[in-house]
């Protein structure tokens, strides 16, 4: 019997820690409830507006080449602002980096559209023969697939509170016309936050 009671006065504690323990989870599962109903985030949307390929030269599998884009960033919060603190882009053609640039940082208020323009310079790229050939069958076609691919170290701001994150953007496939009177489509981009 005392054995018994031993065990109930050890009982006890273990309990109301437990108790306690999961009365903390619960205020912080109604407090982080609360904030997403105020706040209500929403999805941010990128995509390439326009594209286009300028003064492309492929001579002994090396491009000399100018890629511009049109990145066009949305977002649609209402409560919530982004500073984009580093900004790294990179064109590619069959999984080979063909060009890369870093845009200025910049910030992003809220309910809002930011257009960025990126510009890629291909200087004396050497490609495998394997790429350069295919390069040139599209050239051939008059136009070309593409991907840009952006990688940002961003950071959210509600109110006084900031919150860092690493964004990553897949813009693909961007078909790029080699004769500026055909239209570029508009591409969304998948985002990784």
């Amino acid at each position: 019997m005392a054995n018994s009671a031993t065990r109930a006065a050890h009982s006890r504690p273990v309990r109301l820690i437990a108790g306690v323990f999961l009365g903390l989870i619960l205020i912080v599962a109604i407090a982080v409830i609360v904030v997403w109903l105020a706040v209500k985030p929403r999805k941010l949307v990128y995509t390439i507006e326009s594209g286009s390929i300028q003064n492309f030269n492929l001579t002994n599998n090396r491009l000399n080449a100018t890629f511009n884009f049109e990145l066009r960033a949305y977002n649609p919060n209402s409560k919530v602002s982004i500073y984009y603190d580093k900004i790294e882009t990179r064109v590619l053609y069959d999984d080979t980096t063909l060009a890369f640039d870093n845009v200025e940082p910049f910030y992003q208020p809220r309910r809002n559209v930011t257009h960025l323009g990126l510009n890629f310079v291909a200087k004396n790229a050497e490609l495998f023969p394997g790429i350069a050939k295919n390069m040139r069958v599209d050239k051939n076609s008059r136009e070309v697939e593409l991907e840009v691919h952006v990688k940002a170290k961003i950071r959210f701001k509600l109110g006084s509170v900031k919150n860092h994150r690493t964004l990553r953007l897949l813009c693909a496939p961007l078909v790029v016309h080699f004769s500026s009177s055909r239209n570029f489509e508009r591409t969304p981009c998948d985002v990784d936050l």
